[in-house]
């Protein structure tokens, strides 16, 4: 079964009730820097922060936790910022990660924000890869950011209507006009 298929594949704010298989994906997909249940608690909690999850219909008609993202919202800010995102081992290579950032775009941009911000370690290939096909670029560097003393690539987009012709170009290679 393949999570692309329509129907199968639902992404749905995380509930409470989420909250232990939130846990058991978190620990399976980090070896460092894990959030801890009190914190994925306080994340679906909170008003300025949202959880979504990624569920897959199993044949039984069970929902499969399978991925999840958390963002984070400031108030009177534009800027959004996406802390974790994390896909199920036994699910990566499937697009679920650019379904998932795809969702994660569109609740910020339902909240006012227009530009999305996140940081990803510098050996992570494969998050590299998902985030500059979407369009996001590097603006900074941050040595010594994870627990393991790897350094972080900060990288940016801008959320503008996805209409035909409209350039997602950070501001500062924006030409005056």
């Amino acid at each position: 079964m393949s999570p692309q298929a329509d129907g199968e594949l639902k992404i749905r704010p995380a509930l409470l009730d989420d909250l232990d298989a939130l846990v058991a994906l978190e620990n399976a997909t980090f070896s460092t820097d894990r959030a801890e249940r009190r914190a994925i608690r306080h994340a679906i909690r909170s008003p300025s922060m949202s959880v979504l999850v990624a569920l897959l219909e199993e044949e039984d008609g069970t929902n499969v936790l399978i991925g999840a993202a958390t963002l984070e919202r400031r108030r009177n800010s534009h800027n959004a910022r996406l802390s974790s995102i994390a896909v199920s081992s036994s699910r990566s290579g499937l697009g679920l990660g650019g379904r998932l950032m795809q969702a994660v775009e569109d609740e910020a941009r339902r909240h006012g924000c227009t530009r999305l911000r996140l940081e990803v370690r510098a050996d992570n290939g494969a998050g590299l890869r998902l985030y500059e096909r979407r369009g996001y670029t590097r603006f900074d560097v941050r040595e010594d950011y994870y627990e393991d003393g790897m350094e972080a690539w900060r990288y940016e987009r801008l959320l503008v209507d996805d209409a035909p012709g409209t350039a997602q170009v950070p501001p500062r290679q924006r030409r005056s006009g």
